[in-house]
């Protein structure tokens, strides 16, 4: 474990901008653990707008989300790819939330870049990292597009 302390700020979100938006992916993590054994895991996911994080669970493990710069849409699904949850994070409103074990979510980018600090039950194993359903598309797929602007029709028309 380091004894340096280190600090979350413009300084750092700065740099991380632009690893995200030069990544493929369009976004980008910073690990405040050391590794995948850590617990709790403690990272900063730097994304820009445009990318797609699928949606996804966590099985054994919470997840607890404060975005620090930006705002993204939260969405919660039921089983079946319902969206049963639609909320903006970030700004002046909700600043996170704290997402049970199991529960089906994405995250979609409403600002140029929203900073993240996310923090997960550890240690990391990728095979049972997470899941992903069926019924909705994974990065790359050539539905994304029209998939994301049927969950941003699920918003407040002023979000």
């Amino acid at each position: 474990m380091s004894s340096v302390v280190q600090f979350i700020d413009s300084d750092l979100f700065g740099p991380l901008k632009k690893k995200a938006l030069d990544s493929q992916r369009l976004r980008t993590n910073y690990n405040f653990h050391s590794g995948d054994e850590d617990n709790p895991h403690r990272f900063l996911n730097v994304l820009a707008k445009g990318t797609f994080v699928s949606p996804h669970r966590h099985p054994p493990k919470s997840e607890t989300i404060m975005i620090l710069e930006g705002q993204v849409g939260l969405f919660v699904f039921d089983p079946d790819g319902n969206v049963t949850l639609a909320e903006v994070l970030g700004g002046s409103s909700r600043l996170g939330a704290d997402i049970p074990a199991g529960v089906w979510h994405t995250l979609v980018v409403l600002t140029p870049f929203a900073v993240a600090f996310e923090v997960k039950a550890g240690p990391y194993v990728a095979a049972r990292g997470k899941d992903f359903p069926a019924w909705a598309p994974r990065e790359g797929d050539p539905e994304v597009s029209g998939y994301l602007e049927r969950l941003l029709a699920h918003l407040p028309p002023d979000a």
